[in-house]
């Protein structure tokens, strides 16, 4: 099993940065392939964000956020980060982190709103 406990959402005018933070804990992390963030509109779809692989480091983004977001990890923490940068309204939404070793496991949402 795997836990994962969100951080760092909250509200920032367009323009601005955030980071979110990801902590996985639990007695399987040592079998976590790799850890990524999705996020979820109001009235829309869950979707892609971004993902790294734990152990080679490698990373992809949605188009959309490509050159603006960063997603970065700590071995040592079992932590995943977001770097947000230059966001945008349309990046209002819940972001949630997501593990994935012989199972996929989720965190409860952190909510980002950017105001106009």
């Amino acid at each position: 099993q795997v836990q994962l406990v969100e951080s760092g959402g909250g509200l920032v005018q367009a323009g601005g940065s955030l980071r979110l933070s990801c902590a996985a804990s639990g007695r399987t992390t040592f079998s976590i392939y790799s850890m990524g963030w999705f996020r979820q509109a109001p009235g829309k779809e869950r979707e892609f964000v971004a993902t790294i692989n734990w152990s080679l480091g490698s990373t992809a983004y949605a188009d959309s956020v490509k050159g603006r977001f960063t997603i970065s990890r700590d071995n040592a923490k079992n932590t995943v980060y977001l770097q947000m940068n230059s966001l945008k309204p349309d990046d209002t939404a819940v972001y949630y982190c997501n593990a994935v070793s012989r199972s996929h496991y989720w965190g409860q949402g952190t909510q980002v709103t950017v105001s106009s």
